[in-house]
């Protein structure tokens, strides 16, 4: 996740100047205070948040050929609670938030060897608590923004399972198949926390804050089940060591229990309030009908997996597929539009392209001469579409910031054409024909992801016309469809994915500048992660032969895009 350093404040001029008209008929006792309201005190409130975390493991038997990373994307719902000291403009606190977590992310593991058995490592954080202090300070004309760094410890609850994959068919079993060696884990580990965000001052009791965290965490030292080596012998458990890093962005929204809701002047004062605030920014939010539309370049990267799962219980793979480094830029056009009584609609939809990445093609326990193998291949002729639609309600509004909930609807397709190939692990002759980068295609991956939103988004001004907005989403069900084809086997083959269930979250941020009352550029990042329950299936037509459909298989399958974008976008009030 990408965060930056962000500024906001209300102007007086014009609450000093009126008191300025009648000057002559004033005491000279009396003083208007520059400072109308403070930091100091307690406050607590609840928050959102999403982002991508990595869960790694070390490899007891060697150096792997690939995998012991973990790729889990998190989405976060809980509250914090803190005080603050404020003393003139700078600002000290400290706080404790603890968040209920939904993530889930497997991958390749303990691959010292095409000899040996590998594993599939899942990694599922489920709980987060952290306790910092803050150090901030508060500017604009009235001191109603709070820029603040934090630091200090966090815990995390992480769970999950090392599970050897396909060890070979069992021909005296009436399945045909081993059971397969299997280690859970599951622990509460203590780390460290720092990061960086911006909190601002909607009324006197209500506030805020956007922020980004960076957490890391040591593990234990799991075991790892027994496998095999070829040809056939045991090798016995060992053991792994975890460590754990998450980035975080979060939407949070606090109540100032300290705070008198009657300070004069205050120049937030909701839009619904019976009087006008006393003064606002040059750009303001509108009380009225608006519509906001611009266009955005998206330089982004990507990643797919496809977890092909066993016959009997699902749990240990016969079969992976990754593709990952997908760089691509896409264009895409975004609208808002907001009514008079705080329902909004908005949306956005973008075109892509890339021409570079991997795909890493893994197999275990063939015909009982195949511990492991992995080939690599390139990728060309990528391309992506997505889009976005929501509607909601601003349940906070002023003349300078927005708070509200959505819903709605995503979907992202991506196509891409596989070519080349070369083996980097395996136990058997390389069964490569082409080398990677050679123009002859000989496979393609085609998707399809759909999910429902619900989400958080904010909207404030910074300064005169700096504004900072971000949405939070978390996807509750995805439904995902996709055709696998391999085009150099003697039978061409092509698999239909299918998995419906699942989840996914969505963050963005996006920092513009108002050149116009009007017209704004912006730069901002995004994070995007969708991913099916484990046993969703999937067909192969071709591979038992020309023609024949098997039984479905246990498959799994997940995707993630994230990067920075450029925007440029036009109000018209």
């Amino acid at each position: 996740m990408r965060s930056g350093v962000l500024c906001w404040g209300a102007a007086t001029a014009a609450l000093v100047a009126s008191g300025a008209v009648n000057s002559t008929d004033l005491k000279p006792a009396v003083k208007i205070p520059s400072l109308l309201w403070s930091w100091t005190g307690g406050y607590f409130g609840a928050h959102v948040g999403g982002g991508y975390g990595r869960t790694s493991f070390t490899d007891p038997y060697g150096s792997s050929v690939y995998g012991d990373v973990v790729d889990t994307p998190v989405f976060l719902l809980g509250g914090q609670i803190g005080y603050n000291w404020q003393k003139d403009s700078w600002v000290f606190g400290v706080e404790v938030d603890a968040s209920g977590a939904a993530s889930d992310g497997t991958n390749t593991c303990l691959a010292a060897s095409g000899f040996v058995v590998s594993a599939n490592c899942n990694a599922s954080p489920n709980v987060f608590v952290t306790g910092t202090g803050r150090l901030g300070y508060a500017f604009g004309s009235q001191g109603h923004t709070l820029a603040y760094l934090k630091g200090g410890v966090a815990w995390q609850h992480n769970q999950g399972n090392v599970v050897n994959n396909d060890e070979f068919r069992d021909e005296e079993r009436p399945d045909g198949w081993a059971p397969q060696n299997a280690t859970h884990f599951e622990y509460g580990r203590l780390g460290g926390t720092i990061g960086a965000g911006v909190e601002q001052a909607l009324t006197p009791a209500w506030s805020v804050k956007l922020e980004y965290d960076y957490l890391w965490f040591g593990g234990p030292g799991v075991a790892t089940p027994p496998t095999v080596r070829l040809p056939l012998a045991t090798v016995p458990a060992d053991i792994t060591s975890l460590s754990s890093s998450y980035h975080i962005g979060k939407i949070g929204l606090n109540y100032h229990f300290d705070a008198d809701p009657r300070i004069p002047g205050w120049s937030d004062t909701p839009l619904y309030a019976a009087t006008p605030p006393v003064s606002a920014p040059p750009v303001a939010f509108t009380r009225g009908w608006s519509l906001e539309s611009g266009t955005r370049f998206w330089l982004s990267r990507g990643r797919f997996q496809w977890d092909h799962g066993g016959e009997v219980t699902g749990s240990d793979l016969l079969s992976r597929l990754t593709y990952h480094k997908l760089d691509g830029i896409s264009g895409e056009l975004f609208e808002r539009v907001d009514s008079p009584w705080g329902i909004f609609l908005k949306g956005n939809i973008g075109l892509g392209r890339f021409n570079n990445g991997n795909m890493n093609d893994e197999d275990w326990g063939v015909a009982d001469t195949l511990a492991y193998s992995n080939t690599t291949s390139g990728q060309t002729n990528g391309r992506f579409m997505y889009y976005t639609a929501d509607a909601g309600y601003d349940f906070l509004r002023g003349t300078a910031f927005k708070v509200g909930g959505f819903m709605g609807w995503t979907y992202y397709g991506q196509k891409s054409d596989t070519t080349g190939c070369a083996q980097i692990g395996s136990s058997s002759p390389a069964p490569c024909h082409q080398t990677v980068g050679g123009d002859t295609v000989i496979g393609s991956q085609d998707t399809d992801w759909n999910a429902l939103r619900i989400g958080l988004n904010a909207e404030t001004m910074l300064l005169d016309r700096w504004r900072v907005s971000a949405d939070v989403a978390y996807l509750p069900w995805t439904d995902f469809q996709g055709r696998d084809n391999h085009l150099l086997r003697p039978d061409t083959t092509f698999a239909d994915q299918r998995g419906s269930g699942g989840g996914g979250v969505q963050v963005e941020g996006v920092l513009s500048y108002f050149i116009t009352d009007n017209f704004s550029v912006g730069v901002g990042g995004r994070y995007w992660a969708m991913w099916t329950p484990r046993y969703s299936k999937a067909t192969c037509t071709g591979c038992d032969g020309a023609g024949i459909i098997t039984e479905p298989l246990p498959g799994k399958y997940s995707m993630e895009r994230w990067g920075t974008f450029l925007q440029a976008s036009y109000k018209f009030d």
